[in-house]
């Protein structure tokens, strides 16, 4: 060593406690840590510019309110995501949520993750559609209403009054008119949309003459019965029609059963094809107002082809928000608490490609989702789901989903998606490559992760993505498995 040594601090209390204390700078010989001191240069700039030099920016803070999701993946803050609340704080200016990336990224263990923690704030988790019946374990955890169907389980009534008929006697007067319209519009836009899918997308539309006939076959049934009427009740009508019904059609008996040949056709289609078992009667588990959560599991009916499942999608949609609409109208006379849901629509696009006009039916039932308290949240793998739709209309139409969607999720997905996704929701090259680099395995070692799972990168109003990884706990790994088999 070189160099010469300090003396030693002889300061007895120091020297007793202590022992040696260093100098302030540190000892002056090779090895020691001396530190020298540098006068530091002064610059000034703006955060723009210097944002790119200085290695300690953060961010303006991660979103607080909510269920928490995950934590940032760059400063390690807690990431929550509530659509109501965000709403209620002016975050954003509509609830719907739309997620998409490849398979196996983890899109169904967040929507779990949120229909488990929205459920601990108040609102009411409703699976409408499960195609898979990956959704239904949670459900049960929630100790909330599993519907299973398909043929020989649990049948659906298109035409059924659904929660909305269980609360009508409990309404005054005027509200119950009201609600009975509502009723008979539900029920003609349910049946218009599975005789369309019936004839599918090379099949002739629905025409005018043939919509005034179901409707008024609907009216003379619910009026005879006061009972909710089937599909097989119309056609049993159509087929013996009443005075009522041929007056309704402008034509003598004669005409009148020429002019509904293809509707009867397309009924008798519904009942006898390869629907029959799921239509054909009355509902057998009506929905439960009161259950924390509910789920319509289809899974039983999905190797049956895509008619049949879109189907029931549509038909499950249908019965999902007449349960919203009852929920509100006893909440309006405060006859029950005001309710607030989070609808998960997983696989939606398999209902609206089975013939043209069907995205209408879906956009009269999601457009007043902000008004009505519920949160949306669409599931898909990539927008070219939208292609696949039959006409450029219902393209165009569909994409209003995305465009309604205030908090775009996106996990995993290859560049050309993020192309995609960004003609609707501009995205930064920065975060185009960032959510790239989580949709390829790096190599072929077996076990291994792959790189995206869990992660997501959160947009909202043009605002910069919020990049987020979630961690399931051990009680969230054996909940959320979706691959058992």
């Amino acid at each position: 060593m070189t160099g010469t040594r300090e003396p030693y601090r002889t300061d007895p209390l120091l020297v007793n406690t202590l022992g040696p204390v260093a100098p302030r700078w540190g000892w002056r010989h090779r090895g020691s840590g001396r530190s020298w001191p540098t006068p530091a240069r002064r610059f000034q700039s703006t955060t723009v510019q210097l944002a790119g030099l200085y290695p300690f920016v953060a961010g303006s803070g991660s979103p607080s309110n909510g269920v928490p999701i995950g934590r940032h993946m760059l400063w390690h803050e807690v990431v929550c995501l509530d659509p109501l609340q965000w709403l209620r704080d002016g975050l954003v200016t509509n609830t719907g949520i739309f997620l998409i990336g490849d398979p196996g990224v983890g899109k169904s263990a967040l929507s779990k993750r949120l229909m488990r923690g929205m459920a601990a704030f108040g609102v009411k988790p409703m699976v409408l559609g499960d195609t898979k019946g990956e959704h239904t374990a949670v459900i049960e955890d929630l100790e909330g209403q599993v519907v299973r169907v398909g043929r020989g389980l649990d049948r659906i009534n298109p035409l059924d009054s659904g929660p909305l008929g269980q609360v009508i006697t409990q309404l005054p007067a005027a509200a119950r008119e009201q609600l009975l319209l509502e009723v008979r519009g539900r029920r003609l836009a349910s049946l218009l949309a599975l005789c369309l899918l019936v004839r599918g997308s090379r099949g002739r539309p629905i025409g005018n003459g043939e919509e005034v006939v179901l409707g008024a076959a609907v009216d003379v049934l619910t009026r005879l019965d006061h009972a909710d009427p089937t599909v097989s009740d119309v056609l049993r009508l159509i087929r013996e029609p009443t005075a009522e019904l041929i007056a309704a059609s402008e034509e003598d008996e004669r005409a009148f059963r020429a002019a509904s040949r293809e509707l009867r056709q397309t009924l008798s289609l519904l009942l006898e094809g390869p629907m029959k078992g799921v239509f054909d009667g009355p509902t057998s588990r009506p929905l439960d107002l009161d259950a924390p959560a509910v789920s319509v599991d289809i899974s039983r009916v999905a190797a049956a082809g895509d008619q049949l499942v879109a189907a029931a999608i549509l038909s499950t949609w249908a019965v999902g928000y007449q349960a919203v609409d009852a929920a509100a109208a006893l909440a309006d006379h405060g006859l029950r608490p005001r309710q607030r849901f989070f609808m998960l629509q997983d696989e939606g696009w398999r209902a609206l490609r089975g013939a043209a006009g069907l995205v209408d039916h879906a956009d009269s039932l999601t457009r007043l989702a902000r008004s009505k308290g519920i949160a949306n949240m669409f599931v898909t793998h990539s927008l070219r789901d939208l292609e696949a739709l039959p006409t450029e209309e219902d393209r165009a139409k569909a994409q209003g989903f995305v465009d309604r969607s205030a908090i775009v999720i996106l996990a995993g997905s290859r560049m050309k998606e993020l192309n995609r996704v960004s003609a609707i929701t501009p995205l930064a090259e920065a975060e185009k490559n960032l959510v790239a680099s989580w949709s390829a395995t790096e190599g072929w070692q077996a076990g291994g992760v792959h790189p995206g799972r869990g992660k997501y990168l959160v947009k909202t109003s043009g605002r910069p993505g919020v990049p987020v990884q979630m961690t399931l706990t051990a009680e969230e790994e054996a909940l959320y498995r979706t691959d058992p088999a």
